[in-house]
Order: structure tokens, then C-alpha cells, then sequence
């Protein structure tokens, strides 16, 4: 359902959102989020999340309507010309389609362990670009992680950059934020048996082809330049890539493309056994 509205300008007061895209404290605390551009807003269109509005030109209209119509809520359709969607900074992302969703509501860790059994995490800690947030989320889905974890040291998945970054994936994959991550992994190892691995590089860090990511599983990947939090630390067994001599770190964002790989390698290669 929808309902429709030709736009000749951007004065309206629900268009607001569109019009402060860097006002990303605004946006958290409203619960909402910004989706750009013809992939996001497809995949958007394609999930659960609820979306609030669109905003787009007749073209885009014209290719999305039947996906539209096939949404259970009733999402405001802001119709403009092009020249009207020039103004809004960032046009070749945005691509003159938008759409604004509702981020989901936080997830309890322990019931979402307990009823969906589901056994293995990613965890962000104190990663604060959203942009390789968003690209740590896209590599969780590729490589079957069943959530991400969000330190409160960490960016939100949700901001601007990341969900484009995240280039949709953010609208299937779980995410749970933390706001006491040590008691959070800690309760995971206790209550449930998971094994909390950290890629880390430290005096006591096994090579990654070392480590046996089959049984149920929790990865750490902290900032690029300390890693994740001595707190943090303390709880995990660390391991590292094995690189060429001279090249000491992968910028965060591809070390967990890496890691997630082989982590997925494993576990697939286990249940074929």
C-alpha cells in the first residue's frame, strides 16, 4: 500500500530526513534510517524492514510501483522531478530514488541464542567507520555469520555510509548491540560453550589455519590501529593472518573478508564430513 505525492519541492516536513543526511545523531534517535540509490532501495523494497517513505522520480516510480503495491504498510511516496532531487547532496549516490526505513529493534542476545540456536557471531569493537562498519556487515552475510554484534565502542550499522556500503545486505543479517560487550561475549562463552576468538596479532596469537572454527564460535575484530579492548582481550583466544614479511595489518574491513572465509571454509567442509 501507498500513498502518493507530487512534490515541488523539499519544504515538506516529512521530506526532512532526505534533507539532513549528515544529521546522523537525529536520525539514530528517531529510529529511522536512509537507503540510496536503485540497489539499496530495491533490496529495501525486497525485506522486512518497515519502510516510512520514498522518495524518487516518476521514472523510478514507474520501474517500482508493482513492488510497491505489494508492501503490507502504507509507505509515503514523494514524487519529484529531477531537478528537484539535484538538491540533495550526493545525487550520483543517491541516484535520484531514496527511501527511508524504520531500523529494527534491538535484539535480546540470550533469547535470540536460545530460540534460534544459532552458532556463530561477528562482533565490531570500538570500529567507529561507518563505512567499513558497513562493509564488515556485507561480508557477515556473504559468508553465513547468523548476527552481528555492536559494541558500544562501535559505529551503528544503520548510519548513512554504512548501510550503503553494506550495499543491502544490512536488511537480512541480525544486529545486536551491546552496551556491555565483555559481559555479553563473556555470557556466550558460559551459558552457551562458545569458543571467543579475537584476529588480533600479539606474542601469543596461532596462525588463523590453527584454529577450529567448527563448534559454535564468536569473532572479534577491533579498530585497526589498538584492535578490540584489553577487557575484550582478556576473554579471547587471538589469532592472526599469516602475511608476506614487511606487511604487518589489512585495513579491518577486508581482514574480516578473509577471516570470515576461511571461518565459512571450515564449517561447511565439517558438515560434509
Amino acid at each position: 500500500m501507498f500513498t502518493r505525492f507530487n512534490i515541488t519541492s523539499l519544504e515538506k516536513e516529512n521530506l526532512l530526513p532526505y534533507k539532513t543526511l549528515r544529521r546522523v545523531d537525529e536520525h539514530i534517535k528517531n529510529g529511522i534510517f536512509v537507503a540510496e540509490g536503485k540497489k539499496l532501495v530495491e533490496r529495501l523494497l525486497e525485506s522486512n524492514i518497515k519502510i516510512i517513505s520514498l522518495l524518487l522520480t516518476e521514472e523510478w516510480f514507474s520501474q517500482f510501483e508493482a513492488q510497491i503495491k505489494k508492501r503490507v504498510e502504507n509507505i509515503d511516496v514523494f514524487v519529484a522531478p529531477k531537478i528537484i532531487l539535484n538538491q540533495i547532496v550526493g545525487f550520483k549516490l543517491h541516484q535520484g530514488i531514496m527511501g527511508v526505513g524504520e531500523a529494527p529493534q534491538n535484539i535480546i542476545l540470550h533469547d535470540f541464542v536460545k530460540l534460534t540456536k544459532r552458532t556463530l557471531f561477528a562482533v565490531i569493537d570500538g570500529i567507529m567507520n561507518s563505512e567499513n562498519v558497513g562493509v564488515i556487515v556485507r561480508n557477515c552475510a556473504a559468508f553465513n555469520v547468523d548476527a552481528l554484534i555492536v559494541g558500544e565502542t562501535s559505529s551503528d550499522p544503520f548510519l548513512r555510509r554504512a548501510v550503503r556500503n553494506s550495499m543491502g545486505t544490512i536488511f537480512k543479517i541480525p544486529i545486536i548491540y551491546s552496551t556491555k560487550l565483555a559481559d555479553d561475549i563473556l555470557f556466550l562463552k558460559n551459558e552457551f560453550g562458545f569458543n571467543i576468538f579475537a584476529a588480533h596479532t600479539s606474542i601469543k596469537s596461532k596462525s588463523i589455519y590453527e584454529i577450529n572454527f567448527c563448534k559454535n564460535s564468536c569473532i572479534v575484530f577491533g579498530n585497526e590501529e589498538d584492535g578490540p579492548r584489553k577487557e575484550i582481550l582478556n576473554i579471547c583466544d587471538c589469532f592472526e593472518i599469516p602475511m608476506k614479511a614487511g606487511i604487518d595489518s589489512l585495513n579491518v574491513a577486508n581482514a574480516s573478508a578473509v577471516v570470515l572465509y576461511e571461518v565459512d571454509r571450515q564449517r561447511l567442509v565439517s558438515n560434509f564430513k
